[in-house]
């Protein structure tokens, strides 16, 4: 399992538009891919209704789990993505 903490950077936190980048790059993994916000139960990166129901806003810590046979992968798309704010 790879694991790994970032920092929310998007001024309006993960609205529409990003909580749909983030569920639709981590659908493209086998992997088991979740969220961990502040301490608070696990969300599944892969559904956007999870994603948003957490109201994720600007400064959040976020820790990234991924499991599986293409976690490397998984989790070096979802850093990238986050680095680049979603290209927002």
């Amino acid at each position: 399992m790879k694991t790994q903490k970032v920092v929310l950077k998007n001024e309006t936190g993960l609205h529409a538009r990003p909580a749909s980048e983030l569920a639709k790059i981590a659908a493209k993994y086998q992997s088991t891919i979740n969220l961990i916000i502040e301490g608070k139960p696990v969300i599944n990166a892969k559904s956007i209704l999870n994603i948003m129901a957490a109201g994720i806003k600007n400064s959040t810590e976020i820790e990234i789990q991924c499991d599986g046979a293409d976690e490397e992968a998984a989790m070096n798309e979802l850093l990238n993505a986050f680095n680049n704010n979603f290209g927002e």
